[in-house]
């Protein structure tokens, strides 16, 4: 079992460093975007470049080094003629900052010469709060309705919650979230209308989550519904089930010491990967509602053209759905004893 999990840390690792290598000289590949600011903002960031291996800074003019990205003149009366580096060089120095010094590189757009991580990491930190409290209330709320309607399988009940969770299931978040702010926001006045700011009160912060957590919660609550239904469906219908029953046991007994637990063996994994589509479906659900977090910054890092943010926006939604995809074939190994991955036959 521990080489298996050894195996798969190593391979997503490196997926992971494929990926973020061919992510990184695509956008390199990418026409440069200059910055934009005073002569002395401009002047700090691409000497912060040429520190980074990124940019040549030249004394004179050059004629072979490809296009002029920027020329000034220091207080010193030394000039600058900065050029931009070949794309391989760039990357093997990229790799370089990483592992010496964690540089990930700096914004362009955004913050003009600010770390790209210093400006993620308090951003991730608002998205990671918002999708683990959805994530909470979806889970539980999801798996008993789930277990209702398999106990009370083509019923009223079982029609009535199938039927709902087809309905919310095809409706995305962010379309969910336009009606909700339309009605409850801006016609009722109950929430607030846009993501609370630092100041606000205390009050006013809880009000600000609630939309936007029941918006990402909806999706979750169907799926997990809907699963828990077909697990718990198929495992009632089993023999061994039936087997359990005929030796005495009562229906409440085999349900709760047979089958909900049998039921819950591809349904506990499947959190952490509902985890995720909850981060990459927060991404619109942000700008809609003004949320500062990674899903509203990758957007704006598009727009802005601002790539070094952008590929470290990329590179976190890319490590988490390769942790993800680990800790879900690791966890089907401890929580069901009969599942030995990698064992010898």
């Amino acid at each position: 079992m521990w080489k298996y999990v050894l195996k798969r840390i190593l391979l997503a690792l490196i997926t992971s460093f494929i990926i973020l290598s061919i992510t990184f000289i695509l956008i390199k590949l990418l026409p440069y975007n200059r910055p934009t600011g005073t002569n002395e903002v401009m002047f700090g960031y691409y000497m912060k470049d040429v520190a980074d291996g990124f940019v040549y800074d030249f004394r004179i003019e050059q004629k072979n080094m490809g296009e002029l990205l920027w020329s000034y003149t220091d207080g010193a009366g030394r000039a600058h003629y900065f050029y931009e580096v070949p794309v391989m060089t760039q990357y093997f120095r990229w790799l370089k900052n990483i592992v010496t010094e964690w540089n990930w590189g700096q914004s362009n757009s955004i913050a003009v010469g600010m770390s790209a991580t210093g400006i993620i990491v308090p951003k991730l930190a608002v998205s990671m709060k918002l999708n683990i409290i959805a994530t909470v209330i979806s889970v539980p709320i999801g798996i008993l309705l789930g277990i209702l309607a398999a106990l009370k399988k083509n019923k009223p009940t079982d029609h009535v919650i199938s039927t709902l969770v087809m309905i919310f299931i095809s409706i995305p978040s962010f379309v969910l979230i336009t009606f909700i702010m339309g009605i409850f926001c801006y016609n009722l006045g109950w929430f607030p209308t846009k993501w609370p700011g630092s100041t606000d009160p205390v009050s006013y912060k809880i009000l600000g989550y609630i939309v936007p957590v029941v918006c990402l919660s909806f999706g979750s609550i169907c799926g997990y519904c809907r699963f828990t239904r077909a697990e718990l469906c198929e495992v009632m219908s089993s023999e061994y089930l039936l087997l359990a029953r005929t030796k005495g046991l009562t229906k409440r007994q085999s349900i709760i010491r047979h089958a909900l637990r049998n039921a819950m063996v591809p349904i506990v994994p499947s959190i952490l990967a509902e985890f995720l589509s909850i981060m990459g479906g927060s991404m619109i659900l942000e700008n809609l509602y003004g949320i500062p977090g990674i899903g509203s910054l990758f957007v704006d890092a598009l727009n802005k053209q601002d790539y070094n943010v952008l590929f470290v926006d990329m590179a976190i939604f890319t490590t988490f759905g390769l942790a993800a995809g680990v800790l879900v074939d690791i966890s089907y190994g401890f929580i069901d004893p009969r599942i030995r991955m990698g064992a010898k036959k």
